[in-house]
């Protein structure tokens, strides 16, 4: 079971139910989320939230990653504070980071508080989960889609494969780029046939070249039916062409 089911099975409190832990969470809370707050003040509230390592404080810190301030360094310093408050409530935090998740305009550090507090299995099934979330049509912000893909490149298994495999389809031409790079990640061949499919469907020169590069450097053999497709689909890309063995190699065609 993941997270998400966890929390779809969840029922919220009744109203004035709040826990005192909530009320001790709900002032540093207030004052953490809140961009206009003088430095020190917020400062002051990351860190009492970050010692408290509960779940309702973790939830409080992850709405400091919905801004950023100037100076920059400030701005990093408070989010650290977040980060590693977050992580210290430990598996407690995730449904929170989850949630968290399916909203946010940017996932860089929830996604690092799920690989700091999960167990690699369960780090790749909540990945997993939560690009199920996003369809492969026109977003306005691709920036969570892009993040989760990314991040499962660091993950190989086959269920990342077939995750990703519908994204190599997507309407926007840097998450088909950074699909492509996520599947050869996998270094599974079982994935050449759809590797051909988006080269002839592919318009981008640059996703070209990118799956040109990683077929060649794999060795991976096309099937003989597809080799004349491929070959077709490779004519402007940067010399890559179908060798008469079936492997992608860089120069002149046969």
């Amino acid at each position: 079971m993941g997270f998400f089911d966890f929390l779809r099975k969840s029922n919220p409190p009744p109203a004035g139910s709040a826990a005192p832990s909530d009320k001790k969470v709900a002032g540093p809370a207030k004052v953490a989320a809140d961009k206009r707050a003088q430095t020190y003040d917020r400062l002051e509230a990351l860190q009492q939230l970050a010692e408290m390592k509960t779940a309702e404080s973790a939830a409080a810190l992850l709405k400091r990653f919905s801004f950023s301030i100037d100076p920059s360094i400030t701005d990093q310093e408070e989010k650290d504070i977040a980060f590693q408050g977050a992580v210290a409530a430990g598996k407690d935090a995730v449904p929170g980071v989850l949630e968290f998740c399916v909203k946010a305009e940017a996932l860089t550090w929830p996604l690092k508080i799920l690989r700091e507090v999960l167990e690699d299995d369960e780090y790749r099934e909540e990945l997993i989960e939560l690009l199920g979330r996003y369809d492969t049509e026109y977003a306005r912000n691709v920036e969570p889609k892009l993040q989760i893909i990314a991040a499962l490149e660091a993950v190989v298994d086959d269920d990342v494969r077939e995750a990703v495999a519908p994204f190599l389809e997507d309407v926007n031409e840097t998450v088909r780029f950074h699909a492509v790079q996520t599947t050869f990640a996998q270094n599974n061949a079982d994935c050449v046939a759809s590797l051909v499919a988006l080269l002839e469907a592919e318009e981008s020169v640059r996703i070209k070249n990118k799956v040109g590069e990683g077929l060649s450097f794999r060795g991976w053999v096309i099937p003989t039916e597809l080799r004349e497709k491929t070959a077709a689909a490779l004519r402007d890309t940067a010399g890559f062409s179908v060798g008469p063995d079936g492997k992608i190699k860089k120069g002149p065609s046969y």
